[in-house]
């Protein structure tokens, strides 16, 4: 069967490989008033990637279901610290950092940088766990190697990311204020030397004013870029 990346809602993205492992990047779960009702269902989860610590991209009910001694967590030093800080079996994570790479699930999942400042919400009026979010690159048995930014601005290291993954498909937030909008991600696609791409992080808070639209004007003289705006609950099948 063919990778999957399918939008769950805002930024969250569940990845199904060749192998039928399910891979959720970024798990805003139950409380994702963006996600479809349907597919508020978390009980076939084999691995979470999680970028960073705000709560659009991370809950805590990620420990409800990695007790079931099947799913993984992978996520950064902070993150992985507060999950162990409230009871996360050490069993469930795999530990990494910048630059590593392991395998796992039959692909092999890169930890690269990014650039966004981050925290983890203790309360309405407290925050904790100061860090900056990551990215990742996941290779998979199909040829597919699809790199996630998670929220980022743009960075002249997506050359390096590039050049040495190769990515054949990129996923990039594009909704300005608090990432790149798309004008930033432009360039990053340059910088990428990807042909596909997948936008998310616009069209949910009325903050987020980037499209798709924008994004398309100022890419169109990349030969043979496809856009891919999924909405809530869309699926890619994506050929290695």
């Amino acid at each position: 069967m063919p990778t999957t990346i399918q939008l769950l809602g805002h930024a969250t993205f569940k990845v199904t490989t060749p192998e039928n492992k399910v891979i959720i990047v970024d798990p805003w779960l139950s409380g994702n008033s963006f996600m479809p009702e349907h597919l508020k269902k978390f009980d076939d989860i084999d691995l979470f990637l999680i970028t960073h610590g705000h709560d659009d991209h991370f809950d805590l009910e990620v420990l409800d279901i990695v007790k079931n001694g099947k799913t993984k967590v992978i996520a950064n030093s902070m993150v992985r610290w507060y999950l162990i800080e409230n009871n996360c079996p050490l069993s469930a994570i795999e530990a990494m950092n910048l630059g590593g790479t392991i395998s796992i699930l039959d692909c092999m999942v890169t930890m690269v940088n990014g650039f966004h400042t981050s925290h983890i919400n203790i309360s309405e009026t407290q925050a904790r766990f100061g860090h900056n979010s990551c990215g990742y690159v996941l290779q998979l048995s199909d040829g597919t190697r699809i790199y996630f930014a998670g929220d980022t601005c743009v960075f002249g290291d997506m050359k390096l990311i590039g050049e040495i993954y190769k990515p054949t498909i990129a996923v990039l937030p594009i909704g300005d204020r608090y990432t790149m909008g798309p004008s930033e991600a432009a360039h990053a696609i340059r910088l990428l030397n990807v042909k596909q791409v997948i936008p998310f992080h616009y069209g949910t808070f009325k903050q987020l004013t980037g499209t798709p639209e924008q994004l398309a004007v100022l890419t169109k003289d990349i030969e043979g870029l496809q856009i891919h705006a999924l909405k809530a609950g869309e699926e890619l099948k994506v050929e290695g």
